[in-house]
């Protein structure tokens, strides 16, 4: 592995946070060009299961929590029996 995965990406007025530096990369020029946080996320869990595709793939979990201004927090648990309801 280069040190290129190593490094973390980085911004002044967003983050993104992920396994893997390619992710948070997609993740970060979501919100660079407009995008919200939802969608940077989307976009870091998509480039995760084609950098890392153990961590996040068909069959992967996924636990996201979603918060909105003046709306109360939503927690999805997308992990076995439920991602077999999805």
């Amino acid at each position: 592995m280069t040190s290129e995965f190593l490094n973390p990406a980085r911004g002044t007025r967003g983050m993104a946070v992920a396994p893997h530096a390619l992710a948070a990369q997609s993740a970060l020029a979501i919100l660079r060009e407009g995008g919200n946080a939802v969608e940077a996320m989307i976009s870091a869990a998509a480039t995760i299961a084609v950098v890392y595709p153990h961590m996040n793939s068909i069959g992967g979990d996924g636990f996201w929590l979603i918060s909105r201004p003046g709306a109360e927090p939503v927690g999805i648990e997308a992990c076995g029996a439920a991602a077999l309801a999805a």
